[in-house]
């Protein structure tokens, strides 16, 4: 007689029915994601109208903005060191901690009154601090969490889900800072955080092998740097977008809000745009479901061109229909690079070193953002916002024009057959590495 229970005939095919890639840790990953991109869409918006709120004027956006970025670009080499050398879950746990206690007293503050610049500027860098040290274990422990051929497949379905909530989260936080207020904004993202904490307490790191203790922070930056300054692929790509990263950011973080209060009716309208934005980015993921294109950052990169498209329609500026297109196509389009350089990464980089090089990767991207939206405010009393705004345009399709001429960027070929993860194989494609032997990666 047949001893097992009578569920297992009903669990088995929903088992057979999950994918493979689709593991405990992806799923846990995935959900907390969904909850933080809920909260943060909104609170991005938030914080730029809690400050023309209280009389700030461009300026200070860019300042508040500035504030959450430095301390990100300050830590965030050590914090990719940190997340190699200890379990990345408790890394991501902390962090998650701090984020919500720094916007739940940004909201407090919010709410209660008044808040003073420097108040804002201080807990956004406390959130920022938090961030220096999530980024780069949440990027390693997703890596780690999927193997195969089929990575480039949950890459897309993980980054389809986030953008999928940042949607919701953009479209209903424009609505609620117009309908309540930006504090009470600020408090469901330190909710959000709360709960993304929650889940990735309970990821599993016992398929990671142990870090051995090795020379010390400073010798792990050091083998991180030699992992990413030897292929030119990768610290080309970064070069690129620590320019795209910065004027973007500060097009989007105080241009954005601006046009948005005087030509297109306030917060509401401009988070429609984001959430456009993040529409085109959950079109975009869904086609690298099924498209995988053998060279992999010729194709990414062709289509970080048209996230010049936004600053110029700003810059008209465009009705909100037609921005909200705009948005639309230059997400979907970022986002075939987006899976297409997390492919890239997770087929070439060793999974010990993973949190290190994507810190290279984060610290080169966003090592400008904090000048640039600093500099915003500047730069609009000094050559007009609408001349600011064709220059970040004009900044995008220069530096990607460039970049297009590295061979190593046209030639990354996606392998065919399945690896280790992070390892790898003998047979190099073209263009991964250079004549002179060269090592590392990043971007």
């Amino acid at each position: 007689m047949d001893s097992r229970p009578v569920t297992s005939a009903a669990d088995s095919p929903r088992r057979l029915r999950r994918p493979s890639w689709a593991g405990r840790n992806y799923t846990l990953l995935t959900a907390a994601a969904i909850a933080t991109n809920l909260g943060s869409q909104g609170a991005l918006i938030a914080s730029a109208f809690a400050v023309l709120d209280t009389g700030g004027d461009g300026g200070d956006v860019g300042l508040v903005a500035a504030a959450r970025t430095l301390p990100l670009v300050l830590f965030l080499l050590i914090g990719g060191a940190v997340a190699d050398r200890l379990p990345r879950h408790r890394v991501m746990v902390a962090a998650n901690t701090l984020n919500c206690v720094s916007q739940a007293a940004f909201a407090t503050l919010v709410i209660a009154g008044e808040p003073q610049l420097w108040q804002m500027m201080l807990l956004s860098a406390l959130g920022g601090t938090g961030q220096a040290f999530f980024n780069p274990a949440a990027e390693g422990m997703l890596m780690s969490s999927v193997s195969g051929p089929q990575a480039s497949r949950a890459f897309a379905m993980f980054r389809m889900a986030m953008h999928g909530a940042g949607l919701g989260g953009a479209a209903l936080g424009g609505a609620m800072v117009a309908a309540i207020g930006p504090g009470w904004v600020l408090a469901v993202d330190a909710l959000a955080f709360a709960v993304a904490g929650s889940l990735r307490a309970f990821l599993d790191v016992s398929h990671i092998p142990a870090r051995k203790p090795g020379g010390g922070l400073l010798s792990d930056l050091r083998d991180g740097w030699r992992e990413f300054s030897g292929r030119p692929w990768l610290w080309t790509i970064v070069a690129q977008f620590s320019v795209v990263v910065a004027v973007v950011g500060a097009a989007e973080a105080v241009y954005g809000p601006l046009v948005a209060r005087d030509s297109l009716g306030g917060a509401g309208p401009w988070g429609l745009a984001l959430g456009a934005f993040d529409l085109g980015t959950v079109g975009g993921a869904l086609l690298m479901t099924r498209w995988k294109p053998r060279r992999l950052l010729l194709a990414g990169s062709l289509c970080v061109f048209p996230l010049a498209a936004p600053s110029a329609a700003l810059a008209v500026p465009l009705p909100v229909g037609w921005l909200c297109a705009v948005m639309l196509v230059s997400g979907l389009s970022i986002e075939v690079f987006g899976v297409s350089w997390m492919t890239a990464l997770h087929q070439e980089i060793p999974e010990d070193k993973l949190s290190r090089v994507s810190a290279y990767d984060w610290f080169g991207s966003i090592a400008m953002v904090p000048l640039a939206t600093a500099m915003a405010g500047p730069a609009e009393v000094a050559f007009g916002r609408t001349a600011s705004l064709w220059g970040c345009a004009v900044l995008v399709v220069v530096v990607t024009a460039a970049v297009l001429c590295v061979p190593d960027v046209r030639n990354l070929t996606r392998r065919t057959k399945a690896v280790a993860q992070g390892v790898a194989a003998p047979d190099r494609v073209p263009g991964s590495a250079d004549a002179e032997g060269a090592v590392g990666r990043l971007g």
